[in-house]
């Protein structure tokens, strides 16, 4: 008999497989984008919420992947769970008390996604909203984010000002006094940051595209 557990999981993997966060595969299903939060997989008494038919025949049309494949999935699960990190909205990122003085992910509000392979126990995750962050990064695409990672001239890079504006750029050139960040977007001009305006600056490690 198929757990609660099992299929959720499976969707989660069936996500990560194909690049996508479960919001993002649920965007691309043509879902509401919080169908499959795991908010949403337990009801407000308590009781286990499931995925409709419906939604697990939509997932299978928007990956592409085949009900035996998916059934496989699920199957495996039995396995150890891959290792969760932290993920937030790129636009919620800019809000307060979702990182500490130091660039860390802190505070409550993050959702979780599966991610193996991490070493960083501090990486989190940014889901991409929007189109300001084309070619490179589409809607619905996960960025990975390395605040322990050494910064070098060339790395993608996610900024945070002191008045909780969040770019992600390339690093340009930095100086004693200023950050110059190319644009991913040639529609979007580059920008120079004092570094007194400068949160914090993280490396970009991974990307779901």
């Amino acid at each position: 008999m198929l757990s609660h557990d099992q299929i959720w999981s499976a969707i989660d993997a069936l996500a990560q497989r194909y690049g996508f966060t479960p919001s993002g595969l649920a965007r691309r299903a043509g879902l509401d984008a919080t169908t499959f939060n795991r908010s949403k997989r337990v009801g407000s008494d308590g009781r286990e919420r499931w995925p409709s038919t419906e939604s697990i025949a939509k997932i299978l049309a928007a990956t592409g992947a085949s009900l035996d494949e998916f059934m496989s999935v699920v199957m495996r699960r039995g396995s150890a769970p891959a290792r969760t990190i932290p993920l937030i909205g790129f636009a919620q990122a800019g809000s307060g008390g979702f990182f500490d003085d130091g660039g860390f992910p802190a505070g409550t509000g993050w959702d979780e996604v599966a991610f193996p392979g991490v070493a960083d126990e501090k990486a989190y995750a940014l889901e991409i909203a929007g189109d300001s962050m084309l070619p490179l990064y589409r809607d619905g695409d996960t960025i990975i984010v390395s605040p322990t990672a050494a910064v070098r001239r060339g790395d993608r890079v996610v900024v945070k000002t002191i008045e909780g504006e969040v770019l992600a750029k390339q690093l340009k050139r930095e100086t004693a006094k200023t950050v110059e960040l190319a644009s991913l977007n040639p529609e979007h001009p580059d920008r120079v940051l004092a570094l007194s305006d400068i949160a914090f600056m993280a490396r970009v490690i991974w990307a779901s595209q």
